[in-house]
């Protein structure tokens, strides 16, 4: 199993403290805060007006007549802050579909569907009940580029948006079926086999966190004959533990499949992109390794390439290669993944806290397709999750930061550094990432943040952690 070593340092490049001061946070992929509080500060009403504003005119500038497709996460802000979306897009003379509570992978999906000129998601994605973000698509179903997002802050900061009249206010039509169109779109996938799953009759357990995958998980186990528990059946966003699928928050799932009861535990964040296993001991089977197990079923049969981003485990890279097929990594980032993936006609994609990209599906992380295939490729072998995980490399990460001097070039660091290693597997393309036969440091600045992220692999914890260690004393070093 994949584990997590977690280190602060201070000196030269002191240690950061855990929470951002602010909690509006705006960036090129969208914009997300916390609920209440102070307009610019927060987010609050008139914070997702402007920001949904800057979408809509910055459509309405690429397309002319648009129509937009809605969909948000079961947390509490979402009836209030869809309702403050959809009036902005209609006074701007925007035509919305709303699919009211649903998925990311599903809004995604619905923009190609109804011939969108984009899409907004209302979710925090891991984050706690407080937060809401708004999540922005283009015409494509995937999420705005880095330029477009630029734009779309600059049209809302703006005073250039102009407002529709009242002939020309846009429409609101309700979407009823999205969701279950998006299972049968899966369903109908070649390498998803519901029938040989049913024959298997498969006992699951489900946390979802009482909000959209609640619902539409049970939808996707009903059509293939899949028994389950749902622990927290109810969408009411009133999340039962911190929401982030990591193993410190899943003490009831792993608990229950410890009982022996089930095949698997599935564990998905609140608006289904995020995708981790426990498996029939009640041993997480790691956020990591969803993209390697289901690489793993993919790549059996047929030679192909995979991409991940550079922060993802290598055991993806070994297993892709031990197959005869191919491996590249992107810059972090799942519009990064997704370009990478187009570039190399990749058969799969995705990042390691469980996200799964099949582009036969859509271009978009999607817990419910990974589902589907994990439940496939455990039947058609007839192996337990416990019995696969044994079979692929075993690494252990370690995630380690430190914060920024003011002043610091940091760029000339860690070109300082690339330099240094530059007879070894070197890439450069997002920060500095060094790989060797069974480890690897990847060195980035962070977006959102004043620190550079130091994430390790290698064959134990320990040693994750001690390579982290020794780049950060080489950092410091430099730095003095």
């Amino acid at each position: 199993m994949t584990e997590y070593g977690w280190c602060a340092r201070k000196g030269r490049l002191s240690s950061l403290q855990n929470h951002l001061t602010m909690t509006l946070i705006k960036s090129i992929s969208g914009i997300r805060g916390t609920i209440g509080g102070g307009a610019g500060d927060n987010l609050t009403p008139m914070d997702a007006v402007k920001f949904a504003a800057g979408y809509g005119a910055w459509l309405k500038k690429r397309h002319g007549d648009c129509t937009v497709v809605i969909g948000r996460d079961a947390r509490p802000s979402g009836q209030m802050i869809e309702n403050l979306v959809v009036s902005t897009l209609q006074g701007l003379g925007i035509n919305v579909i709303n699919t009211g509570l649903s998925t990311t992978p599903t809004v995604e999906m619905l923009v190609p569907r109804y011939n969108a000129q984009g899409g907004i998601i209302l979710t925090a994605s891991h984050n706690p009940k407080q937060w809401n973000a708004l999540k922005l698509l283009n015409e494509k179903g995937e999420f705005v580029s880095g330029a477009d997002g630029a734009e779309i802050l600059a049209l809302a900061e703006s005073d250039e948006i102009t407002f529709a009249e009242v002939d020309d206010l846009g429409t609101v039509t309700e979407d009823t079926d999205g969701l279950q169109w998006h299972i049968d779109q899966i369903l109908a996938l070649s390498a998803v086999d519901a029938a040989l799953v049913a024959e298997k009759k498969f006992s699951v357990v489900i946390d979802a966190v009482h909000s959209s995958g609640s619902v539409a998980i049970p939808m996707l186990l009903d059509k293939m004959g899949v028994t389950y528990t749902n622990l927290y059946p109810e969408p009411t966003g009133q999340f039962p533990h911190n929401p982030e699928p990591l193993e410190k928050h899943l003490t009831e799932i792993i608990s229950e499949c410890a009982s022996g009861k089930y095949n698997m535990g599935i564990v998905v964040d609140p608006d289904v992109d995020r995708l981790a296993f426990v498996d029939e001991k009640g041993k997480m089977f790691g956020e990591e390794y969803t993209l390697v197990l289901v690489a793993d079923y993919l790549l059996e049969h047929t030679k192909s390439h995979v991409v991940s981003n550079m922060s993802s485990s290598k055991a993806l890279r070994d297993l892709a290669e031990a197959k005869g097929s191919t491996y590249s990594a992107s810059a972090v980032g799942e519009v990064n993944v997704v370009n990478e993936m187009k570039a190399t006609n990749s058969v799969l994609g995705g990042e390691g806290n469980g996200g799964i990209i099949l582009p036969e599906l859509h271009y978009g992380r999607d817990a419910l397709v990974g589902i589907a295939l994990a439940l496939t490729h455990l039947a058609k072998t007839g192996k337990t999750l416990s019995e696969l995980k044994a079979s692929y490399p075993q690494y252990f990460m370690g995630k380690q930061k430190i914060e920024l001097t003011p002043g610091l070039d940091v760029d000339a660091l860690l070109a300082t550094i690339a330099g240094q290693y530059q007879h070894e597997e070197l890439s450069t393309i997002d920060g500095v990432k060094i790989t060797w036969s069974d480890r690897w440091v990847h060195m980035r600045k962070s977006n959102t943040e004043p620190i550079i992220r130091i994430y390790t692999e290698a064959p134990s914890t320990a040693e994750a952690l001690e390579l982290g260690e020794r780049f950060i004393q080489e950092l410091e070093a430099l730095a003095k």
